[in-house]
């Protein structure tokens, strides 16, 4: 095949031969130079109107994916350490409360309550109507740590007050225990009142500085209230005696012992039994000679024996 190129002017016509192999490359050629005008054509248009994104921007769009991401993981490791922190509140306030339960159970021991009163191995028991909850109102978490603010601040007001009530209740425990009351033998009768008598062994007027119970021989003397053995021994005119300070000014004396069942310095409880009966001293028979002082004061012991409720 002959291809003929006509110029302008007056010049000759040119001729070229594309038959054979000639053809061939030139064919070769042309299709490798409009393929490659066809992929740069491509390419320019789909940069610039195909995705509406140049690279460029997709360059900043990348920057501010990776920076969402970071803030993303900053706040999961904020709420993680929040959650954190709300579980080892939760664990404190949890201890406070079995704290204030054990403390409870003492002070309903104490306070000498009904088992079934105050049960602090149960829910309390509540009650009333349920008002529906506007939508969108469920907590989130500041308002939980609020929440648990408030509820700590209320438990160390009642742990206050129930270690006040507490040393209250323990303080009258102890005022009772070292209050002397209560008749120091559970059986026999007073054969000899506090204050003006006929002395039984001069016949004349006399003041009696205690009261005698009259009972047998070897019968058990037991302390009327808690408190440390100052006497036990013999003393003019008691015979054998125990005497015992309570404290607050208060202290007992039990006379004509046959035997005392304790020694000075000891620790004795309420209705312990501290002597046996006998008729040492100046006595007429086997009897007690039971008194009380306040302050080194001999009193009546008769207020204290009648007073079983104080």
């Amino acid at each position: 095949m002959n291809v003929v190129i006509f110029g302008k002017g007056p010049r000759k016509p040119r001729q070229f031969d594309l038959s054979g192999p000639t053809a061939g490359l030139v064919a070769f050629a042309i299709v490798g130079i409009l393929g490659a005008m066809s992929f740069t054509s491509g390419y320019w248009y789909s940069s610039t109107t195909g995705s509406g994104v140049s690279q460029k921007q997709m360059v900043v769009l990348g920057d501010e994916l990776r920076v969402q991401q970071e803030n993303i993981a900053s706040i999961r490791q904020d709420n993680e350490d929040t959650l954190d922190a709300l579980a080892i509140r939760i664990a404190q306030m949890n201890a406070r409360v079995i704290r204030l339960d054990a403390l409870g159970r003492r002070l309903t021991d104490m306070a000498e309550l009904d088992d079934g009163e105050f049960d602090f191995d149960s829910a309390p028991a509540l009650g009333g109507p349920e008002e529906p909850v506007a939508s969108g109102s469920n907590l989130a978490i500041p308002d939980v740590v609020q929440a648990m603010a408030s509820l700590d601040s209320q438990l160390n007001n009642r742990e206050a007050q129930l270690w006040v009530l507490e040393g209250v209740l323990m303080n009258e425990s102890l005022q009772e225990r070292v209050y002397p009351q209560g008749r120091p033998v559970t059986s026999g009768w007073i054969s000899s009142y506090f204050g003006k008598r006929t002395d039984p062994f001069t016949g004349k007027p006399a003041n009696h500085t205690g009261v005698d119970f009259a009972g047998k021989s070897g019968q058990e003397i037991a302390a009327v209230a808690d408190g440390v053995v100052t006497w036990s021994g013999d003393r003019y005119g008691y015979g054998v005696m125990i005497e015992i300070n309570h404290g607050n000014g208060y202290a007992t004396r039990y006379a004509h012992n046959a035997e005392n069942l304790v020694n000075v310095g000891d620790e004795v409880r309420k209705g312990q039994s501290v002597a046996l009966m006998g008729d040492t001293g100046r006595a007429t028979g086997p009897n007690l000679h039971f008194e009380v002082l306040k302050n080194g004061h001999r009193v009546n012991p008769v207020n204290f024996i009648r007073d079983r409720g104080k």
